[in-house]
Parts: structure tokens; sequence; C-alpha cells
């Protein structure tokens, strides 16, 4: 009965197992929302479609070319020397021969590693060179290395090289096409200038649109990277141990990225925090399962730093143009990601059998690792400088600039606008019987009487404010207690002389910024107008940059419409 119950339990065990491999698979499915989030979030808004359409299409293409090539590539029972895979063709008429939870676990990762390079090439590349490129890590790239390090006869794995989730095989590999397609690429126009004294090259910061998709995008690659990392586990205690390094080392990079910029810029930076998470993601991935909570921790706080490092190494020095830090966040920290195997793992870990060189196993698995990273790197290096120059010969690789600076939405796709609310629309009129009726004229003397103009040839003043839009409340309720009721305010913007406080996006001064401020515009005749400038003057006064400025101009008549009455007349409302 006993062994009845233990079989019985280990069936059960292994159902359950089976269906958490399709859940984790699910969940690596979500992060393609959540790619697309962070994409657009850290793009321009007239770039926005573009992204949203890359992204759903790297999964939709990505399908496609897996299904007829990718997967046989990948998981081929025939390797030459255990280098190339030579697949065995599996086509339409023997399809339920494939083993389908493993192909369609395959594919979102695959998807994963296609969809990384269209953020670095963000809002200049041309639809169809993309539509190519997406198609083809798909088809050949991916699956070739992939299967030297998770097919049973990849040569990588029978090496004893470990990447338990892909922080090489999937996210360096993404991150070093990223670095070659941008450099072929070129930047986007008016990211760098060169200054005609030095004839240095500077950076000049492009933020994105919103931080709030970015922040989204981020929360959801986060969530689904539990499934990412722990879909593979095979035992609850592996499970739990991967949970915790894939809930640490994010947590610890963003933790010290926050506090590195902090330092270094003298605040914390919101974006590369963001960035900071989805690096220590990365650099977990690989060694997920085989380190413990204090290794997860180091991993964490080094790709805290080497994230900002990176990013502004790659901006300034470099003067390769990432809009959303792909290179860095995949590329860098996938390649930190596979050779921190070598240094933290721990056989103490569920399921592992690993020892690093910080933990008593000398240099033997960091020398595999950075085997295997050497090779993984340079098969992905050559594939895409080959692919990136073909497509730039054959079908052109960039978009026409005056595409690009008008938004790929409109040039590539003819969409106007991702939202709605900036569309330009054009008001209809209903002339139907729904019309609402308008009112027929009457005479002014009839509607409100009308006496003679009082204060003819009275002085009116126009007297406009502009300050910052945390200023209105006060000024509101002094103007109120001085009696002055009627205002016309305006959001506005614009800079100074000073051109408002320096500020830095993403580690690269802003030179530029326009300030969003409000104009209040008064026409006085009654109240003095140097009463009224000394209430404004007190009322908006902090001896800060930003107080405002105030603007005094003669009105030469004011003419009140309902009533036909001019001058001081018109400015009163008894």
């Amino acid at each position: 009965m006993g062994e009845f119950l233990s079989t019985a339990s280990k069936a059960a065990t292994a159902t359950t197992f089976a269906v958490w491999f399709l859940i984790g698979a699910a969940l690596v499915f979500f992060m393609q929302c959540g790619f697309a989030m962070v994409e657009t979030g850290f793009t321009r808004a007239k770039n926005a479609g573009n992204i949203i359409m890359k992204n759903l299409m790297d999964f939709c293409i990505g399908t496609v070319v897996f299904m007829l090539l990718g997967f046989s590539l990948m998981m081929s029972q025939n390797y030459i020397f255990g280098v190339i895979g030579v697949p065995n063709l599996q086509i339409f008429s023997d399809f339920s021969q494939f083993n389908f939870s493993s192909f369609v676990f395959n594919l979102v990762f695959c998807a994963t590693a296609a969809t990384i390079v269209s953020g670095a090439m963000a809002e200049r590349t041309k639809f169809s060179a993309y539509v190519i490129y997406s198609g083809i890590i798909s088809l050949v790239i991916y699956p070739v290395e992939a299967g030297w390090v998770w097919n049973p006869q990849g040569w990588l794995l029978n090496l004893g090289y470990v990447d338990f989730a892909g922080s090489t095989a999937i996210h360096m590999v993404g991150g070093i096409m990223s670095f070659i397609g941008a450099a072929i690429l070129g930047p986007r126009i008016g990211k760098y200038v060169v200054d005609v004294k030095t004839g240095r090259k500077t950076s000049r910061a492009i933020p994105g649109h919103s931080l709030t998709l970015g922040a989204l995008g981020v929360f959801i690659l986060w969530f689904g990277w539990y499934g990412f990392n722990g879909a593979a586990a095979t035992s609850v205690e592996q499970l739990g141990s991967v949970f915790l390094t894939t809930t640490i080392a994010p947590a610890v990079a963003t933790v010290v990225t926050m506090a590195f910029t902090w330092i270094k810029d003298g605040k914390p930076d919101v974006s590369m925090c963001l960035n900071a998470s989805l690096a220590g993601l990365v650099a977990i991935t690989a060694p997920c399962a085989n380190v413990d909570a204090l290794g997860a921790t180091v991993i964490g706080a080094v790709s805290g730093i080497l994230i900002v490092v990176a990013i502004e190494f790659i901006d300034k020095v470099l003067h390769v143009d990432d809009p959303v830090g792909a290179i860095s966040v995949h590329g860098i920290n996938g390649i930190w990601g596979g050779l921190a195997v070598g240094l933290f793992a721990t056989d103490s870990a569920p399921n592992s059998s690993v020892v690093g060189l910080f933990y008593g196993g000398g240099l033997h698995q960091l020398g595999i690792q950075a085997l295997g990273v050497f090779f993984i790197a340079a098969w992905t290096a050559v594939t895409s400088l080959v692919l990136f120059r073909v497509i730039k010969s054959v079908n052109g690789l960039r978009a026409a600039p005056e595409h690009e600076i008008e938004g790929l939405d409109i040039s590539e796709h003819g969409l106007p606008s991702a939202y709605a609310d900036f569309m330009i629309t054009i008001p209809t009129i209903d002339f139907g019987s729904a019309a609402p009726a308008v009112p027929a004229a009457v005479a002014p003397e009839v509607a409100v009487p009308v006496e003679n103009n009082a204060y003819p040839g009275a002085a009116i003043t126009n007297v406009s404010i502009v300050t910052n839009q945390n200023k209105f409340s006060k000024l509101q309720d002094a103007l109120e207690k001085l009696g002055i009721t009627g205002l016309t305010i305006s959001n506005v913007y614009g800079y100074g002389m000073q051109k408002g406080h320096q500020q830095s996006y993403r580690g690269v001064p802003i030179e530029t910024k326009l300030l969003p401020k409000i104009k209040v515009d008064i026409v006085i005749c009654k109240i003095p107008t140097d009463l009224l400038v000394k209430t404004v003057k007190e009322a908006l006064y902090t001896g800060n940059i930003g107080d405002g400025k105030i603007f005094i101009s003669d009105v030469k008549n004011v003419i009140k419409v309902r009533t036909g009455e001019e001058g001081f007349s018109a400015l009163q409302d008894e």
C-alpha cells in the first residue's frame, strides 16, 4: 500500500510540474506585454504605435519561423561534431511527433530574444527591415546557440556549461545583436552634436514620453520572470530557491542604483532604477538555481553599479544610441550572469552540483562559463553583423530622415497617433432635427439696459503674469482679495535666460528644457496698476529662479460683445 501511495504521489508531483511548466510558459509570453510597455514608455509618443506593432510581430513572426525550422534546428538529434545543429526537419505531415509542451516553452523564450533588439533600434528603423531581422533571429541565430546550451546533445551542455534560464543564451544574445544593430543603424537625429570649438561629440538627452508606461512594463516583466526562471524547476525546493534568488537580485540591484545615482548626480534617477530592476533579473537568470541568497545579493549589487556605468559608457563614450538601455540591461548583465555561475554557484542550492570559485570550486567552472560566453557571443556577433549588413545593402535598414522626424507611426503605419487625445480631429456639425435650438438674437438694449459709457478715456492696462504652476493657488487668493475675479489662464511652456535648472536624463544633461508654466492675463482699469503689481510680487516671491515675470502693456479699447459697452464700462460686471 505504501509503495502504491508513493508511486501515486510521484505521478501527482510529475503532473503538477508539467502544469507549472506550461503556466511558466504563459508567464514568459506575458512578458511580451512588459517589453512593449518599457520600450513604448522610454521612447517618444510619435513612435508608440510602431513599438507596439514590433513587439506584437516579434511573437507572431517568431511562431511561424520557429515552427517551420527553428525548433527542429534547436532540438535536433543530429549534431555535426557537437557544434552545429543539423535538423531532423519536422513538417506539417508529422507535426504530431512534436513535444507540444517543449515547443511552446522554447517558443516563448525565442520570442524574448528577438524582442530585445527592437528597443535598442527604436525610433529610426524601417518596419520592413525589422520584419526581416526578427524572423532570422527566430529562424536560425537563436535556435543554433540555444541548442548548444539546452539540447541534450548540445556541446556546451555536455561540457558542463550552466545557463539555467538564459542570461547568455537569450539576454546576452539579444544585447549583442542590439549593439551591432544600433551601431550600424546610427543614432537618432539630434542625439549627438559636435562642438564646433573642440570638435568633440557630446550626447543629448531624448527623454521617453511616459515613465509610467515604463514602470508598468518593468513590473509586468518582473512578474513574468518568475515563470522565466522557475518554469524549468524539477522540485518544489528548487522552485522555492529560484523564486528567492529571482526576488533578491533585482531588488538589491535597484537599491544600489538608487544610492549610486543619488550620490553621483545628487538625485535618484527613476529611469535608471527601472533599468536596474531588469538588469538584476537578467544577471540572476543563469545562476538562479545554483546560488544562495548571499550570492544573489552580490550578483544584484554588481548589476546595480554595472547598469549605470554601462549605459553612460555606451552612450557618452562609444556614442551608440540605445533609447531603452537594452544593450546594457541584457547584453552586459547577460555576460555578468553567465560568469556569475562560475563565481557563486554552490552545491548547497537544491538540485545543484556545481561549485563556483568563491565557494571552493576553483577556476574550473568559471573557465567553462567564460568559454561558453565567448562562443555564444562570437556566434551572435558574426551572424548579426552579416545579417544587418545584408539588410542595409538590399532592403535598407534606416527610415528616411523626414519619416523619423514626423514619427514612424504615421510614416510606417498610417497612424496619426497611438494616443487618441493627441489626434487632430475636425468637429462635425449635425444639421438634423436633433440639433439644439439657437436662441434668437435680441437687441442689446432689450437684453441688458445699456447706460452711457462711464469714465471715457480711462486708462486700460493688460497685466500678464508668467510663473510656476504650483504658485497659482496662492496668486488666485491674493487677486480675489484685491477684488479681481476676471482672469484668463493658459498653460504654456518656456524658459528664461537660465533655461531652467540643469537636469539630466539617464546621466546625460538636458541642455534646454521647455518648462511647464501658467500665464495669467488680467485687464484692469479701476484698480491701480502699482497696487496689482505689488500684490502679485508678494504672492509669488521666494527669491528663487522660477518666481516668474510680470508684463505690463496698454490696451487701446475693450468692447463687451453682449452689450456693446466699451472701455471702463466693458470691464464691469454690475
